[in-house]
């Protein structure tokens, strides 16, 4: 349930921001806000996310990178 809670805010957060514009990549590829909340909460792996702006400190990109240890 907790899964599922995080994955729903998740996903509703990042609609919100695609729908204004920002664009979002998993790993340096483009990719939607349904695949990004299901890499993110479900799998065992980390994921940062890297908020990119433009000159006017507005956000303008999304980038989920993997967090791998050594």
């Amino acid at each position: 349930m907790k899964n599922y809670a995080n994955y729903e805010a998740l996903k509703l957060r990042l609609e919100k921001m695609e729908k204004t514009g920002v664009k979002l990549y998993l790993n340096g590829v483009p990719s939607t806000t349904e695949y990004i909340a299901k890499k993110c909460v479900r799998e065992d792996t980390v994921y940062m996310p890297d908020y990119v702006t433009d000159g006017n400190g507005k956000v303008k990109e999304i980038r989920y990178d993997r967090i791998s240890r050594r």
